[in-house]
């Protein structure tokens, strides 16, 4: 059985852990991965160093893996709020998936980067997936299983439409891409994708 003071020790903890983790994202979306190091995050929170190294023992790696979580999370949700396929064409819940992503990626370019650039301990496609990727993936293949013509094989349909999704958000927020025509880009890739 738990004590009062564990159960609050516990909940302290947690609480430090969220706020190592939500100041290191927002270092992050400021200046970019480079700046977060653990000496600058202790600083910024004040906290010392061992602190930091007592909830992350493996530094800043596994600090970037801690927030690509609560990205994950973020976009699961994200894709879950589409509208329902008995409101709305398969046409229309496509494009809303691929708005929805490519809308995260723009208002959180650091923590995509986190999840999908930079080297986390974090599993893709296996039994160890965290829940949240599982259900962001889900959220792909519900979308294409809705579509005119959906691939017959909608695992790998949903790992293509992901893959062209995180081209088009990977190239746009570099800047490799014409700035006034993303919209006609998710176009080409609803009319591709709904058959």
């Amino acid at each position: 059985m738990t004590t009062p003071a564990a159960a609050r020790k516990a909940q302290q903890l947690a609480e430090r852990e969220q706020r190592i983790v939500a100041s290191a994202r927002t270092l992050a979306e400021e200046q970019g991965w480079e700046a977060v190091t653990v000496r600058r995050l202790a600083d910024a929170i004040e906290y010392s160093q061992p602190v930091l190294y007592g909830h992350f023992p493996q530094g800043r790696s596994q600090i970037v893996t801690a927030v690509a979580l609560v990205g994950f999370d973020e976009l699961a949700a994200a894709l879950a709020a589409l509208p329902d396929a008995s409101d709305v064409t398969g046409a229309e819940r496509l494009r809303a998936l691929v708005t929805a992503y490519l809308d995260f990626a723009a208002r959180n370019p650091a923590t995509y980067e986190a999840m999908f650039r930079l080297p986390i301990r974090t599993p893709f496609a296996s039994d160890d997936t965290p829940r949240a990727l599982r259900d962001a993936f889900g959220s792909i293949v519900d979308v294409l299983r809705d579509v005119g013509h959906p691939p017959a094989d909608l695992d790998t349909g949903a790992e293509v439409l992901w893959g062209a999704m995180h081209g088009v958000a990977t190239l746009w927020l570099a800047a490799r891409y014409s700035p006034g025509n993303q919209e006609r880009r998710v176009e080409e890739l609803v009319r591709r994708f709904a058959g």
